[in-house]
């Protein structure tokens, strides 16, 4: 009897340690990572989601919040994110927010492929047509590209259960949809104005993952987790920007130029490397049209020729022109935030035209300057007799006086004027100057 009390004691014991354990445990608040995409979209931003999704993943969130506002970007990061989306562990909500922001072009793909889209009031999204190279395009290809992007969006449109003809009409006819029109035509699940709201909406909410399966929200009282951009993806994303890729590469294109114009000064040298290299690496990320790449490889050349030959300036202007047309056209962005701005190809031609060309002209009037030192340097120069030249005397030039020998003349009185004509050792041959004929 003793012991079957002592054993109902100590069941009771365990079963009052292990139950608050585990209604503390189904009672605690879930963790919601945030990441936030305000920029254009290429392999830096992808790389940035994906790491945010796997830490959400290592955490075990509840949800990831992506807080965007993009006007576009390259496609091939655009397909990268959206694998990344369909493929994640955690649900993803993509909100358009704050106020004003927008998902254009690659980011309305982004929005559809979310498990849960949102726009706050004031935001659009759409306009997603494909540009690429931001050329025209003959009707055959402007077709298949448009019939690729539409089936890439239709593929997991549908299985969100969105509105496919309105999601494709941003395709081919660059619809764009403000946050009520889209949440009419069901291609967002709700408008809301913040984090919290967002998060309290969707507290309870049973969404279908792309993979099939059901899973309920439970963001109440849920702690918000923010993963920013570490150093590195903010640095490679400054120098994805074409417009500091390209005064990096200007600027150390000049340094080097410089190094070339004035030998042994090794910083230039060295910072006009570096310099190349990071522009370089930045454009790596970009699509680049290679015949601007030929354009500039042509513009530097030239500009070399103008320092070794004399062309009257004809060679610093083709080169200037190269120069200008071969960094407006470099890079094939699809949006013009992802292409080089006429005011810094025209800044950046011009003022390394006007530089390269300046230290070209110096480096040739030295070439054909004489010699400003030594006795060679006073031949064509002008003296004044100090005493009488008979033929012989002394003569004051530059500050000094020299022994000189009249030619021609028998004397010549202190201070008149004679031209140096000639150097025999240390004594001067000397003449007379009109004046003092």
């Amino acid at each position: 009897m003793i012991n079957a009390t002592r054993f109902v004691l100590m069941l009771l014991m365990t079963i009052s340690c292990v139950l608050p354990a585990k209604l503390t445990a189904a009672s605690a608040p879930g963790v919601v990572v945030k990441l936030t995409i305000h920029d254009t979209i290429q392999p830096i931003t992808a790389d940035y989601l994906q790491r945010g999704l796997r830490e959400a993943a290592n955490l075990h969130a509840q949800a990831v919040i992506v807080s965007m506002g993009t006007p576009g970007g390259l496609l091939e990061s655009t397909r990268v994110m959206v694998e990344a989306i369909e493929n994640s562990p955690v649900p993803v909500v993509i909100f358009i927010s704050p106020t004003g922001s927008r998902a254009g072009s690659a980011g309305f793909f982004l929005l559809e492929a979310a498990d849960i889209a949102a726009m706050a009031p004031g935001t659009n999204a759409g306009a997603a047509h494909p540009i690429v190279e931001g050329r025209q395009l003959d009707p055959i290809l402007k077709e298949k590209i448009e019939n690729d992007a539409a089936a890439f969006l239709r593929s997991y449109t549908s299985r969100r259960s969105r509105n496919v003809e309105a999601a494709e009409d941003a395709v081919r006819n660059s619809k764009s949809y403000s946050d009520e029109e889209a949440l009419k035509l069901k291609l967002i699940d709700l408008v809301t104005t913040d984090d919290a709201s967002l998060m309290a909406a969707l507290d309870g909410r049973e969404i279908h993952r792309f993979d099939g399966s059901t899973q309920t929200l439970h963001l109440k009282d849920a702690a918000i987790v923010t993963t920013a951009p570490s150093l590195r993806e903010r640095l490679l994303s400054k120098l994805a920007d074409p417009n500091l890729a390209v005064l990096l590469l200007v600027l150390g294109a000049l340094l080097i130029y410089l190094e070339f114009n004035v030998p042994g000064t090794v910083v230039p040298g060295s910072l006009g490397t570096l310099f190349i290299v990071l522009g370089l690496f930045g454009l790596n990320l970009l699509p680049v049209r290679h015949t601007a790449i030929v354009l500039l490889v042509a513009a530097f050349v030239l500009m070399l020729l103008e320092s070794k030959f004399t062309s009257h300036g004809v060679l610093a202007l083709a080169g200037i022109v190269s120069l200008v047309v071969g960094l407006a056209t470099l890079v094939d962005g699809p949006i013009p935030e992802m292409r080089v701005h006429t005011s810094t190809a025209l800044g950046a031609g011009l003022g390394f035209g006007a530089i390269s060309f300046g230290l070209a002209w110096i480096a040739l009037r030295a070439r054909r300057s004489k010699v400003l030192t030594g006795p060679q340097a006073m031949i064509g120069g002008t003296a004044i007799v100090r005493t009488p030249l008979a033929p012989t005397g002394q003569v004051e030039i530059r500050g000094e006086l020299w022994q000189a020998s009249l030619r021609g003349h028998a004397t010549l009185a202190p201070g008149s004027a004679v031209s140096v004509r000639a150097i025999e050792g240390l004594v001067l041959i000397v003449e007379p100057t009109q004046d003092s004929i």
